[in-house]
């Protein structure tokens, strides 16, 4: 009734009902996200309305109806990775494109898409179109949000990073994660050994289902001990190490001479700085990326994307989400995954 009566009589309407007018047309161009305006515990994540973001000439602006949540999201509001503030916290969702600016030709109103860049916690968003690819209709969209980041981190890690190979050892912290799994998956197609480490019997049996050929739980078992069993003495051609601090020194013990040593993430805190010659005895390779990185530029984000869907829609790689969230409750997503005891991927859904 109330929109008939706007339909209708809108002149009419505003002068007999002004607050509720003025309501409506603000409903129209603000909506709901997570801001930060402190940085700290996950209590800084404050849900309230915002301006709804407008697409400029170069940009599109994206409904989200996924939104995934990555530890970095964690970095980011505790102030380990500083971003200007206030600011909307989040990396990747999954939508449709509600409008598009006039310089963009690559985007139509009503296009379904994943996008990787910023300030995805939010009803809407706007995108650089270099940052967003579109997805076909048999991906919904709690898949594309799921697979976005945490898909494309353990594709390059083990396309480029370190190639892997039939006959190699790899070694995956946190296996039973969102991007420990998806490296277990990966590790199996490719024709390698997997490793992984896991702190629980559930955790390891997961790992295991997704690839892992031996698991090792750390809360039990010596890490560097079982993998020289495993590798007779000779450690792992590559360690994918997304843990960082507490298992830096680990992850170094496990590495084969001439193998590659790859640290991807901070779940445990920052790996201290580090004399460049502790790398000298076995001749190791260290690198530590990030996803960005491999996607600055549009040849290079296509070449990605499409690999990675290609591998999905073939189920090499498969999505293991472990909840999702309602937006207003971002709070406990991340006191969820701080608390390493999630498997998967966690989504958030405004």
């Amino acid at each position: 009734m109330l929109l008939t009566r706007l339909r209708f009589t809108r002149s009419s309407f505003a002068l007999v009902t002004p607050h509720y007018h003025r309501s409506f047309i603000q409903r129209m161009s603000t909506m709901k996200a997570i801001v930060v305006e402190k940085p700290g515990a996950p209590e800084q994540l404050t849900y309230k309305e915002i301006p709804r973001p407008q697409a400029n000439d170069n940009t599109i602006v994206i409904k989200n109806h996924a939104i995934g949540v990555n530890y970095i999201d964690t970095y980011h509001r505790s102030g380990l990775y500083t971003l200007p503030l206030p600011f909307v916290v989040g990396r990747e969702s999954a939508g449709e494109v509600t409008e598009v600016g006039s310089g963009v030709s690559d985007f139509k109103v009503g296009d379904r898409v994943v996008y990787i860049g910023g300030e995805t916690y939010s009803e809407y968003t706007e995108a650089k179109p270099a940052s967003v690819e579109k997805i076909t209709n048999d991906v919904s969209y709690e898949t594309a949000a799921a697979v976005g980041l945490q898909g494309l981190t353990a594709l390059t890690l083990v396309r480029h990073c370190y190639p892997v190979s039939k006959g190699d050892y790899i070694l995956i912290h946190a296996a039973s994660g969102g991007v420990g799994l998806l490296l277990c998956q990966l590790g199996r197609h490719f024709g390698a050994t997997v490793i992984g480490t896991v702190s629980t019997a559930e955790k390891a049996a997961l790992a295991r289902e997704n690839g892992a050929d031996h698991v090792i739980n750390y809360t039990q078992e010596d890490v560097v001990s079982k993998v020289n069993e495993i590798t007779n003495g000779l450690g792992c051609h590559a360690v994918l190490d997304g843990v960082g601090k507490s298992t830096w020194e680990i992850s170094l013990e496990c590495t084969r001479r001439l193998g590659t040593m790859v640290s991807f993430g901070n779940a445990s805190g920052v790996v201290p700085p580090i004399p460049i010659s502790i790398l000298a005895p076995k001749n190791l390779k260290l690198m530590r990326p990030q996803v960005f990185g491999f996607l600055a530029t549009r040849e290079e984000s296509e070449r990605w994307w499409g690999e990675l869907f290609e591998l999905l829609a073939k189920n090499v790689i498969t999505t293991n989400i472990y909840n999702i969230y309602d937006l207003k409750d971002a709070q406990q997503a991340h006191i969820d995954i701080e608390s390493r005891k999630t498997t998967g991927k966690l989504l958030l859904k405004p």
